[in-house]
């Protein structure tokens, strides 16, 4: 438990550091190859102290065009000492503020979301209706999850399945990149891919190791299933959705009264 409390320590000192100097990342790496990087970042506003799972869009003159703050932000607040790992992203920051956005940069509409977001078809969802031709996600997944481990096995597939559909349901690439491999004893899955506006996976990562995975992005092979099956102003019904935003949890219907059976 003491070891436990001092590595928080470390990390909250690291991430602090980081926090207060975003601007270090705008450096020559990040510049030269247009990067998105995530950080911790602190947000003091008055006398409050605000902590994001942040994201970062630095284009070719390493000027930082876009930021994002985590939303979906998956886990628990408090240790828990059966688990194996904890996973206390709830303790450490706040839900992010910032919406999802999308920047006209690099000659595309990027936009840009966190780890757990990607699972989300909301995340995706408010991206394409911003025209995004680009969405860039990174993610730190572990393999086990110690709620429900008969999920460990699917771990992949849970995956690609939510890249991919996103992609193909909102007719835009997803380039999502894994922190993979074994940390402290816990195992992440890697699976980084490059995925077309048609759902298909054009490259991926094949090994837990570092790889370096490179694809030639067409921004217009979206524009036939924006302009067809996807068509937003077309087909989409938005006062049938209400219950998206208007409702957090699952409500079950009330069942219906025995009237000697369905009319």
């Amino acid at each position: 438990m003491a070891e436990r409390g001092r590595r928080h320590r470390r990390l909250l000192r690291a991430r602090d550091a980081l926090a207060r100097n975003p601007t270090a990342l705008r450096g020559g790496g990040a510049a030269r190859h247009r990067l998105l990087v995530g950080y911790a970042e602190i947000d003091q506003r008055g006398e409050r102290r605000h902590r994001f799972n942040t994201s970062i869009l630095v284009d070719n003159t390493g000027r930082i065009v876009g930021k994002y703050r985590k939303i979906h932000l998956p886990g628990h607040a408090e240790h828990e000492p059966w688990r194996p790992f904890q996973h206390l992203e709830k303790r450490y920051f706040e839900i992010g503020d910032l919406g999802f956005g999308v920047w006209r940069t690099l000659g595309a509409n990027i936009g840009m979301c966190i780890c757990n977001d990607r699972r989300w078809p909301e995340t995706y969802r408010v991206l394409g209706l911003q025209d995004v031709e680009m969405v860039l996600v990174g993610y730190n997944t572990p393999r086990h999850n110690p709620p429900a481990p008969e999920h460990d096995r699917l771990s992949e597939f849970h995956n690609q399945l939510c890249m991919q559909g996103g992609a193909y349901a909102n007719a835009t690439w997803v380039v999502g990149v894994a922190k993979c491999g074994v940390e402290d004893g816990c195992e992440m899955i890697g699976n980084s891919s490059i995925i077309a506006p048609n759902g298909l996976v054009v490259a991926q990562a094949l090994t837990q190791a570092d790889e370096l995975v490179v694809a030639r992005c067409d921004l217009d092979l979206g524009s036939s299933y924006k302009a067809t099956t996807f068509n937003f102003a077309k087909h989409r019904v938005p006062r049938h959705y209400r219950m998206i935003v208007e409702r957090q949890g699952a409500v079950a219907p009330v069942a219906a009264a025995d009237n000697g059976g369905a009319t």
